[in-house]
């Protein structure tokens, strides 16, 4: 568990190894097991036998944080406050055996491990890009519970410390030491070591500066004007951008600012009843559900198609890299280790690829993440073209073209001649059935679809779309591409819209039948933001294009046949377009006005031209007609098999368009608002604004009896 050497020079090495696991975490067992190292440590320091101690650890992390399970499951709130105390308190006795501590980092500490080290006077990293460092809590709606905050900020000042922990950020070695959470680098393990203990013969000072009297936090405390008027800034800040739906940002600036007012044991008890507050609330409690249980789901491969082994593709074919969509692809794929042939009409349009790519490195250049040197080499892993022939070697091709059948078609023959028989082709489409583009290829059970998001180097979701012939293993395959470009497979039925194209439709849809209704176009747009939505329903129509909207519409018409109700944002979008001749922001004419320099404002004459306006409105009843509409969508989603886990359901919806993740994600909505009381709206919403609220038979029985029911109360995580 945790080893204990001493040398000659009364230097003791403390290294972390707990047994059975490939990782170090922080549990009550470690607690157990440190009480008596450290005890032993303050004895040695009575005889004047330490000098010194370095922590480090024996497998390739550091230490990693702390039981997410425990978190997720519990609802005793004094149990949790207890348990964050101890912690405190055994990251004070680390810090206080008379003697320096440094934390000898040879691998990645994040979270409550990363607290671990910044209770040790002095962090020493290797410098390895592999390594990450930081304090990333916030992104699963909590905040640092071991004193973090209260340490960043006497160490960097309330400013620095604020946006370190509220970003979520993880750090390689190098950017750690320039944002100033380390404090040294070290080329490898054995040099590290060395240093540390060069560092622990050179100062003896053990105490930390919250430990010594007349000492200040840099930039003064929240009693200082300068200070005050930051934090002022920052809360209105963050209510205009969060609208108050995530609680976590708040809490550290909360912590930040009473804690800066007292002295530092008062300031981390302050810590542990917001940390206590954030674990018992809902949001932290969904999005734990989202970005760990389901996000491990998917990780783990338990919606791969199983018997196939792993993929490791080495090269990868962009068709389309002049294009934005294909840069990206391509440099996601350069990014992650890949080779990539990047072909056009011609060179010289396939060299603007390179051109993109070439601009998203240099950044990193500039801020010291990436050498010159480095750079240079990742854009030599490029081929540009226009002849398909170099797609020989290539492990898959993904033609990212212009959203055309024919266009299409033809480019995926033109590369399926050159192509290696054990090598797949995937079209990068938003609405071609994959079935229908597969119909002239050579092997159609090697193509299939990757459905990337704009912009693609960015977005972290993948669809996968099963065409009617793609065989098992092609789909497996799949998988493993996008889970080596790091981001998250989700598998879709060959249906209209796949996923998230289809439920994102129904929020631009149920937005604009307000609209239609004579709610003003502000309040709509104002409440889908405020309901979580990174964007309003009309300006979300625009981006995507209104004749787009319409077609999903239509291909809906043509699923449901005679069973098909209109939705009755179709008039107004028929009226957008054929009357008005306004299709969206392509156009510079939608729902929207743009300026030349790209700013926009609601179209005027929108309330003259739809419907009487209401002067009044419930607030409630409009947010849960723009979120139960596209939960419901997800719903018959899954009933007609368009997707199959509730994992994949949760984050599609998250990643894809947006949907809170405050709230877990659509089926994880369900959960949150409670089925009862879900499924009564609904009912409410039915009876007095059509069919589209419809529970499916689906939710009715995961209701009553199925396994989703475990999963929706989190039970079967």
């Amino acid at each position: 568990m945790i080893y204990y050497k001493k040398d000659t020079d009364n230097i003791v090495t403390l290294t972390l190894d707990m047994k059975g696991r490939p990782r170090n975490v922080i549990n009550h067992e470690i607690f157990e097991a440190f009480v008596p190292v450290l005890e032993q440590l303050k004895a040695d320091k009575k005889r004047g036998a330490l000098k010194g101690v370095i922590l480090t650890s024996g497998k390739k992390t550091f230490l990693a944080g702390g039981d997410l399970d425990y978190l997720y499951q519990t609802n005793d709130p004094a149990e949790v406050f207890t348990f964050c105390e101890k912690m405190k308190k055994f990251l004070r006795d680390l810090e206080s055996p008379g003697v320096a501590v440094v934390a000898a980092l040879n691998g990645s500490a994040i979270a409550t491990g990363f607290e671990v080290a910044l209770a040790c006077h002095h962090r020493i990293a290797v410098d390895d890009r592999r390594i990450v460092l930081g304090l990333p809590e916030v992104e699963l709606g909590l905040i640092p519970g071991g004193g973090g905050i209260v340490r960043l900020m006497w160490l960097l000042g309330i400013e620095k410390a604020n946006h370190i922990i509220s970003s979520g950020q993880l750090y390689a070695p190098q950017e750690a030491l320039r944002v100033g959470i380390i404090d040294d680098l070290a080329p490898n393990h054995k040099e590290m070591l060395e240093m540390a203990k060069d560092w622990l013969l050179n100062n003896k000072e053990s105490r930390r500066p919250w430990d010594k009297s007349g000492e200040r936090i840099p930039g003064g405390s929240a009693k200082d004007a300068p200070v005050a008027d930051f934090i002022r800034a920052e809360a209105a800040r963050l209510a205009a951008k969060t609208h108050h739906n995530y609680p976590a940002p708040q809490a550290i600036l909360n912590v930040l600012s009473e804690g800066s007012k007292v002295d530092f044991d008062t300031a981390e008890r302050i810590e542990s009843r917001y940390y206590t507050q954030l674990v018992m609330s809902k949001q932290c409690k969904n999005m734990i559900k989202a970005f760990w249980f389901d996000s491990n789901y998917i990780r783990h491969g338990l919606n791969r198609p199983r018997g196939f082994g792993k993929f490791r593709p080495k090269k990868v074919g962009v068709i389309g890299a002049g294009g934005m969509m294909g840069s990206g692809i391509a440099y996601a794929c350069l990014r992650n280790g890949l080779d990539v042939v990047m072909k056009d009409v011609s060179k010289l349009i396939a060299e603007r690829g390179r051109e993109y790519v070439r601009n998203k490195l240099n950044p990193l250049v500039q801020s010291g993440e990436m050498s010159k040197t480095e750079r240079d080499q990742l854009l030599q892993r490029i081929i540009t073209t226009e002849d398909p022939r170099e797609f020989e070697t290539c492990d898959l091709v993904i033609e990212a073209v212009f959203e055309n059948a024919m266009v299409k078609q033809k480019v995926t023959k033109e590369a399926e001649v050159f192509m290696d028989e054990y090598s797949f082709m995937a079209s990068n489409t938003v609405s071609i059935p994959i079935t229908k583009l597969a119909e002239v290829s050579m092997r159609p059970d090697n193509y299939v679809g990757l459905h990337f998001f704009h912009p693609a180097d960015e977005v972290p979701l993948v669809e996968i779309v099963r065409g009617a012939r793609t065989s098992e293993e092609t789909v497996a395959r799949a998988f493993d591409f996008v889970k080596a470009i790091k981001k998250t497979p989700i598998i879709v039925k060959d249906d209209w819209g796949f996923y998230a194209a289809r439920v994102q439709n129904t929020f631009i849809l149920e937005g604009i039948t307000m609209l239609k209704e004579g709610y003003p176009p502000a309040l709509i747009e104002n409440l889908g933001r405020q309901a979580g939505m990174p964007k309003g329903a009309l300006a979300l129509a625009d981006d995507l294009g209104l004749n787009l909207v319409l077609n999903y519409e239509r291909q809906a018409g043509e699923h449901y046949g005679p069973k098909y109700i209109p939705h009755p944002a179709v008039e107004a979008l028929d009226k957008m377009l054929q009357e008005f001749t306004r299709p969206g922001r392509n156009k510079k004419a939608g729902f929207y006005e743009y300026t030349e320099d790209g700013q926009r404002h609601l179209w005027p004459e929108l309330s003259t031209h739809f419907g009487p306006q209401l002067s009044t409105f419930e607030r409630q009843e409009l947010i849960d007609r723009l979120l139960i509409s596209q939960v419901l969508e997800a719903v018959w989603c899954m009933q007609e098999g368009v997707i199959n886990s509730i994992a994949a359901a949760n984050l599609g919806s998250i990643y894809g368009w947006g949907f809170p993740a405050f709230k877990g994600g659509t089926i994880q909505y369900i959960a949150d608002y409670g089925l009862e009381a879900f499924v009564a709206r609904c009912k409410y919403l039915r009876e007095k604004h059509g069919s589209r609220f419809r529970v499916p038979k689906k939710l009715e029985e995961l209701v009553k009896e199925t396994e989703l029911v475990g999963d929706l109360l989190g039970m079967n995580s």
